[in-house]
């Protein structure tokens, strides 16, 4: 196509040909140029449409108390301004719910309240699958909240309950755009109130501004709520979300308007300590009896709304919820979530790199080494850790982390270090651009594999992702970069990758 259009005419001579061949590139230089603006004015005005069409509902601030109790027969209620005409998302999502919510939002100095009414269009028992926390919603009826308090459509919060007052809640990364990106092994402390009627059912929640992550002085968040109604088989959203999504994905979040903007919610700061003792006697040798005292904790400072300080001092997890059970019949380790808690706030800044069967850096791994005597996995105790992360603005995140573990003599173990940098930047709409800097090291020259000898005392890595996510939710993509840090430069692999769905 190229050479046909620089052609010149038959008879002409060579002086023709170029000043045609000139001639044409220019015309195709200004054609380019014109349909890049097209192109940039056409997605700029699509955009004003999806912004100009958002569900917007106002929220105002009480100065009577609000009592939890799921009748919504205190006077704020029937002040408040009620968010209705849901949307239904399955069977079809053409058309409005079958079986209709209303919501409406209020706040005062500690709080931001919730009040949901549930109207059934067809009689019949409420299913539940279990009283478990983080429960499932997706076969059991249910009513679910979803903050993006930084309007950024990429990282938010979910907050559920079922009509037997059951609580769920998760944190959303990466825009909510698959079902793995709601994370419910996340737990804080809220509260709520369930009430059942013969047509309806009623949730009230109360969620305390110190579990949020949010920016002083912002007048509008992102926010939608979703619900599943198993008589009438039917899931429906207040903010419309095509069927293709997740309800959580949080590029179709309607606007929660403010009354007035909001103010810092006050230092919060949490500590958790434990004491632990144990004590063991051998009743059939002369062994004397054995006793033993331990203690450590965890703390969480709020250096700022969006910006969260992690300190643990030989911190116990005995209380963590096991892992679900698996039997392994291959030589490939299986997979198991991280649900620790100090690990859990703002994991998708850690977690995110790479794909899922090549992270640079997985948090599981932390706390467990290699046996070398026997091979197998072991514990390793965790001495103390720091971790800093969140959100430095609208657009910077950091995340820095570093755990020292403890020296086991018996197994052949080494104290381990491992340090992890991260940044992030969003870029358009709601794609960003992020670099990690992984570092393990042992300090008794020790090979970090023991499976490789030639293995340094450290293992490094540095990389780069991007992830591309379009406002309208239609184009995902990922594109990452990583280069192992040898001890020796003699040797470097550089894996590298790029995901379109």
């Amino acid at each position: 196509m190229e050479a046909d259009l620089h052609s010149a005419p038959a008879g002409s001579n060579g002086s023709n040909k170029e000043v045609v061949s000139r001639k044409m590139e220019k015309k195709g230089t200004y054609l380019h140029a014109v349909v890049l603006v097209a192109l940039l004015l056409g997605w700029g005005l699509l955009g004003r449409a999806q912004e100009g069409g958002r569900e917007t509902l106002q929220i105002s601030r009480t100065e009577t108390a609000v009592k939890l109790d799921g009748r919504l027969d205190d006077p704020v209620w029937k002040q408040a301004a009620a968010g209705g005409k849901f949307s239904q998302y399955f069977p079809y999502d053409t058309s409005l719910a079958f079986s209709q919510t209303e919501v409406m939002f209020c706040y005062d100095d500690h709080f931001l309240y919730c009040a949901a009414k549930m109207y059934d269009s067809l009689p019949g028992e409420y299913v539940s699958l279990s009283l478990r926390r983080d429960f499932v919603s997706g076969n059991v009826d249910a009513f679910t909240l979803v903050l993006d308090p930084f309007q950024d459509k990429t990282n938010g919060m979910a907050f559920g309950l079922n009509p037997f007052g059951v609580q769920r809640e998760g944190l959303v990364s990466a825009g909510g755009t698959t079902e793995e990106n709601l994370d419910l092994s996340w737990d804080n402390k809220w509260y709520s109130a369930v009430q059942v009627e013969d047509s309806f059912w009623i949730a009230e929640l109360a969620i305390p501004f110190k579990t949020l992550r949010f920016k002083e002085g912002s007048t509008r968040w992102g926010m939608n709520c979703y619900r599943t109604d198993t008589k009438s088989n039917e899931r429906s959203a207040w903010s419309r979300v095509p069927r293709q999504f997740p309800l959580h994905n949080l590029a179709f979040t309607g606007e929660l308007l403010w009354d007035e903007p909001l103010g810092a919610p006050g230092a919060n700061i949490s500590v958790i300590p434990y004491l632990a003792a144990n004590a063991s006697s051998d009743f059939l040798g002369e062994k004397e009896e054995n006793f033993g005292l331990t203690g450590g904790g965890d703390v969480k400072i709020a250096v700022t709304p969006s910006l969260n300080l992690d300190l643990t001092a030989n911190p116990d997890f005995s209380q963590i919820e096991v892992d679900v059970q698996q039997t392994n019949i291959d030589r490939f380790e299986l997979f198991f979530p991280e649900r620790r808690q100090f690990f859990l706030e703002n994991a998708d800044l850690f977690s995110n790199f790479g794909f899922s069967n090549a992270q640079p850096f997985f948090s599981r791994r932390i706390g467990v080494a290699i046996d070398s005597t026997s091979g197998q996995n072991v514990q390793n105790q965790i001495i103390a850790g720091a971790r800093l992360s969140g959100r430095l603005d609208e657009n910077w995140r950091i995340g820095l982390m570093n755990m020292q573990t403890a020296e086991d003599v018996r197994l052949g173990v080494p104290a381990f270090n491992y340090s992890v940098g991260v940044v992030q930047r969003q870029v358009f709409d709601r794609s960003n651009i992020s670099g990690i800097f992984v570092n393990k090291q042992n300090f008794d020259e020790q090979p970090v594999d023991i499976y490789d000898k030639e293995a340094g005392s450290y293992s490094r890595l540095a990389g780069l992702d991007y992830n591309l996510a379009s406002a309208d939710g239609k184009w995902t993509g990922k594109a990452r970069k990583a280069m192992p840090i040898p001890q020796e430069l003699t040797y470097c692999t550089i894996p590298e990758g790029l995901e379109l769905p």
